[in-house]
């Protein structure tokens, strides 16, 4: 049976919510008319997989379902499959949460650019099946490298800013639940 959510965990969904629409906003709001020759990282993708490796319940996944297909329709993307790759991605590390209590930053830091480099090559090689216009190559791997660079980076801001820390082993939650 699943287990109610107390006071704390409602704030820092609210939080990661407020923080998904302010990156989504800034990726929004154009800094230059001019077409750009570098793609910057997906910041929301980091902030997203940096919370869930550390909280897991922190973002449940019809949050990130619906943000990310919010994202599919703003940014004009192909509804539904990014957002797809995401949550099934985001599934896997919350599955490997025991595992992830544990690891190194730079293992942390390998596994999730495993994965993002995955989703980044399922992306591409679903829309060549389909036929769909894509990214020049060339910006969807600088965007995926850049992606990959600034993870640790967006993982202590997520840590300092918004104390989002790892769930230590036998860590309690204010009703005694063991987390």
């Amino acid at each position: 049976m699943a287990e109610r959510a107390d006071s704390r965990t409602w704030a820092n969904r609210g939080v990661f919510v407020l923080l998904a629409f302010v990156l989504i906003v800034v990726d929004l709001v154009p800094l230059d008319m001019r077409p750009s020759l570098w793609a910057s990282p997906d910041l929301l993708l980091a902030a997203t997989l940096a919370w869930v490796a550390r909280k897991p319940t922190f973002v449940p996944v019809l949050v990130i379902a619906m943000l990310f297909l919010m994202t599919d329709f703003l940014f004009m993307r192909p509804p539904g499959l990014w957002a797809a790759l995401v949550v099934v991605f985001t599934e896997v590390i919350r599955r490997q949460n025991y595992d992830f209590r544990n690891m190194p930053l730079l293992v942390e830091w390998g596994t999730i650019a495993f994965g993002i480099l995955a989703i980044t090559i399922a992306n591409r090689v679903v829309l060549a099946i389909v036929m769909a216009p894509q990214a020049p190559l060339a910006l969807t791997l600088i965007e995926l490298v850049a992606t990959i660079l600034v993870y640790p980076l967006v993982v202590l801001v997520a840590h300092f800013a918004f104390g989002v820390s790892r769930t230590s082993p036998g860590e309690i939650g204010k009703k005694g639940q063991v987390l």
